[in-house]
């Protein structure tokens, strides 16, 4: 098996299940030595059992994405015991949709918070653990960035706002060979998204999908993988739509 990413560290944030946990598989597969973030310590430490029995490495980092001081303490602590930091990988969300009216302040709060919050307080830390040998960060948006959804506001404007601060971010980071990058997951099929999802749903969906098809998890794993390594050595200040054509079609 090719191994790209050998005697890299890699950071990925909300780890412990769906695409989080299909992009520190995928990265540990390639020879990464993962550092598993979640909020729940038993779902990190389950991928990483995960990533151990396959042959890879990684170690869990229970922790909340959205404290400054917890993102600093992880990343931090990652470099120091390893030497380094290669990639970080800022996938944590807390999604709620819901009318406007219906919008409270803790929603609000937690939402942004962990989604856009903690994507600052990632990219702060990083840059400085990256300082020496430079790096990768992939931040998670999504396609919702690029659209107008019903019961959406909030979702479709925190992941405007990642797409935002990626374009900011590598501009500033650029010099010192720290690349930042996003992926925009179209409608990926994950234990939250179908138990969202009625039939009729998903069949409109699939409906407006030129490729005819969900995104499932290995498709997003690809795309970190590749924003990861070396192959995207010259891509900066991009986001990538992983989505089957959805969200700029007319199907």
């Amino acid at each position: 098996m090719a191994t790209p990413l050998a005697g890299r560290v890699a950071f990925v944030t909300g780890a412990g299940n769906g695409i989080g946990r299909g992009i520190a598989m995928k990265l540990a597969a390639a020879g990464a030595l993962v550092g598993v973030n979640d909020f729940k310590g038993e779902a990190a430490a389950n991928t990483v059992a995960a990533i151990t029995a396959a042959g890879g490495q990684a170690e869990p980092l229970p922790g909340d994405a959205a404290s400054r001081a917890a993102v600093r303490d992880m990343i931090q602590g990652l470099a120091a015991r390893h030497g380094r930091l290669d990639i970080v990988v800022n996938n944590a969300a807390w999604v709620r949709y819901e009318k406007i009216e219906a919008i409270s302040e803790k929603s609000y709060d937690r939402m942004t918070g962990i989604g856009f919050g903690g994507i600052v307080w990632s990219i702060q830390a990083a840059a400085e653990a990256m300082a020496e040998k430079g790096g990768s960060i992939i931040n998670i948006a999504s396609s919702a960035a690029f659209l107008g959804m019903e019961n959406a506001m909030l979702y479709c404007g925190l992941k405007a706002g990642v797409t935002g601060l990626t374009r900011a971010a590598a501009a500033e980071l650029g010099p010192r060979g720290i690349r930042v990058n996003a992926i925009a997951p179209g409608s990926t099929r994950t234990e939250q998204v179908v138990s969202m999802l009625t039939p009729e749903m998903v069949e409109k969906r699939l409906a407006r999908t030129p490729l005819r098809r969900l995104g499932e998890v290995e498709d997003i794993a690809r795309a970190a993988l590749f924003l990861a390594s070396d192959e995207s050595s010259w891509v900066t200040g991009t986001t990538m739509l992983v989505d089957g054509g959805g969200t700029h079609s007319f199907a």
